[in-house]
């Protein structure tokens, strides 16, 4: 079991790193191929984040795991709020004036009420995946289309900061050098993640689901945690925040229908009577208080404590349920 553990450890530092350098070897050969700015920054920036969500649950559902994946990606998304943006909170006090967040935080509720809708059948098909997929394509396009034509899209600080997250003067040879590793090595990583995952969830008895709403989830949203207190500590907020909206709309419509297209199957029913539920109650709470029709609006750290202390009691719920 301990052998497990270290391998988990490793396995989740080496998924985080391939990553960032799958991200950064794809932005920056797309800059040398001319590839604008704007969109390198919403499209492989942003997806950046989702990297290793994806990953796993495309892992977990080629190992017939599909409640793994599933878990995986609805867990992600309960903890980005809950979780890392309680703690973010806690640090400094988060304001929020980007347009563009404003426009994708409903959208955010919407996908994840249609997660619900998928899962409320108790059946996860290859058609569903397809449609999720399909909806990521629509947004994508959308989210461009949108961005290119509005007139102060440009002064927009979520925007603004999602470009200069593209990395610059990077050579070709470099470039395509560090995307190559990262093709490498997280798929390698992600495996001997879901195998060291799968053999403690077994030691402790714990469902498929739970493994991928726990341990798996929590170590998936490390980066965005990181990304988040790094973002509010040099004061781009929106930027913070955007990581978590933008993580949020990639795992239900780019990582959770990997399980489906995968490996469609039955899932385990909490995932539509009790996550599911979580997941959109929560991103109702991170709406509620992230937008405001009068200007700006601040996350306190009062609300950044509800959301810690609404993730812990959730957490305490699920291995109450197992025991």
């Amino acid at each position: 079991m301990v052998t497990s553990f270290v391998i988990l450890i490793l396995g989740f530092a080496a998924l985080v790193w391939s990553a960032d350098r799958f991200v950064y070897g794809a932005a920056a050969l797309a800059k040398n191929l001319g590839i604008p700015t704007l969109i390198i920054g919403l499209t492989v920036v942003a997806m950046g984040s989702s990297a290793p969500e994806m990953m796993v649950s495309a892992s977990a559902a080629l190992a017939g795991k599909t409640d793994t994946a599933v878990g995986n990606a609805v867990g992600s998304n309960i903890t980005n709020i809950l979780l890392v943006l309680g703690i973010t909170a806690l640090f400094r006090p988060l304001s929020v004036s980007s347009t563009t967040l404003k426009r994708e935080m409903p959208l955010v509720l919407l996908v994840s009420i249609a997660g619900w809708y998928i899962f409320s059948d108790n059946y996860f098909s290859f058609f569903e995946g397809i449609a999720l997929v399909i909806g990521f394509v629509v947004f994508i396009a959308g989210l461009i289309l949108v961005s290119i034509r509005a007139k102060n899209e440009a002064d927009d600080p979520f925007v603004s900061e999602a470009c200069e997250d593209v990395p610059d003067n990077v050579t070709t040879k470099s470039a395509l050098f560090w995307l190559v590793i990262g093709m490498i090595l997280l798929p390698v990583s992600s495996h001997f993640l879901v195998g060291s995952a799968v053999d403690i969830a077994q030691y402790f008895g714990l469902s498929d689901l739970v493994i991928g709403l726990t341990i798996i989830a929590i170590g998936t949203s490390l980066p965005e945690l990181a990304a988040c207190i790094a973002g509010v500590l040099k004061k781009e907020d929106d930027l913070a925040l955007g990581n978590i909206v933008g993580s949020n709309l990639f795992n239900i419509l780019a990582v959770l229908p990997l399980a489906g297209i995968i490996n469609p199957s039955i899932i385990d029913p909490s995932a539509a009577n009790r996550d599911a539920l979580i997941m959109i109650g929560a991103t109702i709470a991170l709406i509620a208080m992230s937008l405001s029709f009068r200007g700006s609006r601040r996350i306190t750290r009062v609300e950044g404590g509800i959301l810690l202390v609404s993730f812990l009691i959730y957490q305490g719920y699920i291995f109450s349920q197992v025991a």
